[in-house]
Formats: structure tokens, C-alpha cells, sequence
């Protein structure tokens, strides 16, 4: 039965074995059609998401480009933010006005800054027309500001910068730079790094699950296979011992 066994196991290993490779590789394919999205070239926001627009799916993660005028009095800091390296800290935000300065605006990460930062000692942000480039991403939900009169949000939510806006109004995204947006240079604003990726389509190495899916089927088929060779096999002596009890030279017939 040894024969037996290690072919049985074998098979099985092998069939297992290519199933994980091929959900490896269905991993892998998403994973870097997420992040090839975000390295497309930049297209004008306008060609994404208009100012009372939804925001659209395809979007997310997308690199655009923007022009306007920063809103200075509309700068706050959203804490609980990490660095690349994980490091607490805040974001530097300040709506951007899209084209002309009482147009609607879209909040821009500026950058990221170390924890315990003051919004008073950081740069202003960079005066009339600029372009800006970075990636969409769609307003949090998070906790709601309860006190409006810091300048501290505990997140990106689109209903607490308008309140400090006066009015205007405001896209419902808001852009991550691709570059640190300051007056200066040495003012310790580092990269800010993108809390949500792009989603992969459904149908992105669909060719790869499924095949995992049938060899993970043929691992349990060789498995089935292989109990019953061992349940009959193991059966066969026992129904031989029983079928030959009781009649050899020396039995004696029962009495009715």
C-alpha cells in the first residue's frame, strides 16, 4: 500500500500546489492593475468629476491635473495621518479654486506634517494661478468636527471645510499632491501617501482564479480517488475471511 499512498499524495500535493500559484498570480494581476492606475497620464478634473457631481468610481486613484487659486483662509489639518515611513502626523489641506477664485473648489493634501504641528507656523500655500497635480480620491466619512473653531478636523469631510468657506462651494473629491505645495521649502511638509487605491475590475485575471478554482477540484477528485482505493482495498481481505470461515474439512454443519 506504501505505492499507493505516495502516488495518492502526490497527486494531491501537485494539485494544491498549482491551485496557489494560480491564486498568486490572480493576486498579484489585481495588485498591479491598482497601482497602474494611479501611474496614468494626468487628465484634466473636468474630465472626471464636475462640481455637483457624484464621485465616479473610475476616478478613484486617478492622477489629474487642476488649475486655479488656493483658498487660504480654508486651510486646516486632518490628523491621524501617517507618513510613508509610519510616523503620526496631519495633513496640510487647502481648497484649490478651479479656474476662477470664486469658483467651486476642490480640498488638496498639500503635504504631511510631523504631529503636535501648528497650523500657524506652517508656510502659507503658493499665491495666485497654479497647477496642481495629484490623485482623486472620494471625501471620508468619518467623525464629524466637533469643535469648528480649531483648526484641526478629524477627517477630509466635504460638510466641515464648507462651513469654514463661506458658502462657496466645494467638489465632492479632494486631490492628494503628487508634490509637497508650499511657500517653503524647508518648512517640514513631507509627501502625504494615498489612503485608498483603485479597485481592480471584477473581471481582472479571471482566467487565473478559475483555473485555481479547478485545480483545487482536482486536488479534492485525486483525494476522493484515493480513500476509496484505500477503503476497498483494505475491505477486500476482510470479506475473503469472512466468506471462508466455516467451511474447511473440519466443519460441522450447524444442527436445525
Amino acid at each position: 500500500m506504501w505505492g499507493a499512498h505516495l502516488l495518492g499524495l502526490l497527486c494531491v500535493s501537485i494539485a494544491i500546489g498549482m491551485g496557489v500559484w494560480q491564486y498568486d498570480a490572480w493576486q498579484t494581476r489585481r495588485a498591479a492593475e491598482r497601482v497602474d492606475l494611479t501611474h496614468l497620464a494626468p487628465i484634466p478634473i473636468q474630465d472626471v468629476i464636475g462640481p455637483d457631481d457624484p464621485f465616479p468610481t473610475k476616478g478613484l486613484g486617478r492622477q489629474v491635473d487642476v488649475r486655479g487659486e488656493f483658498v487660504a483662509k480654508g486651510t486646516v489639518l486632518i490628523s491621524d495621518r501617517e507618513s510613508s515611513d509610519g510616523k503620526p502626523g496631519l495633513w496640510l489641506v487647502t481648497p484649490l479654486s478651479v479656474g476662477a477664485p470664486d469658483a467651486p473648489a476642490v480640498p488638496v493634501v498639500r503635504g504631511w506634517v510631523a504631529e503636535g504641528t501648528d497650523l500657524a507656523s506652517l508656510p502659507a500655500p503658493p499665491t495666485g494661478p497654479v497647477d496642481v497635480v495629484g490623485w482623486l480620491q472620494p471625501p471620508e466619512s468619518g467623525a464629524v468636527d466637533d469643535d469648528p473653531n480649531d483648526a484641526v478636523l478629524p477627517s477630509l469631510r466635504i460638510a466641515d471645510l464648507i462651513q469654514r468657506l463661506g458658502g462657496q462651494d466645494l467638489y465632492g473629491a479632494y486631490l492628494v499632491a503628487k508634490e509637497p505645495l508650499t511657500t517653503d521649502a524647508a518648512a517640514g511638509v513631507g509627501h502625504a501617501t494615498l489612503d485608498a487605491l483603485p479597485e481592480a475590475s471584477r473581471f481582472t485575471a479571471l482566467r487565473n482564479i478559475l483555473y485555481a478554482i479547478e485545480w483545487w477540484v482536482f486536488a479534492a477528485f485525486a483525494a476522493f480517488l484515493w480513500f476509496r482505493y484505500v477503503r476497498d482495498a483494505t475491505a477486500e481481505p476482510d470479506l475473503e475471511e469472512a466468506g471462508g470461515e466455516g467451511v474447511g474439512d473440519d466443519a460441522v454443519p450447524s444442527k436445525p
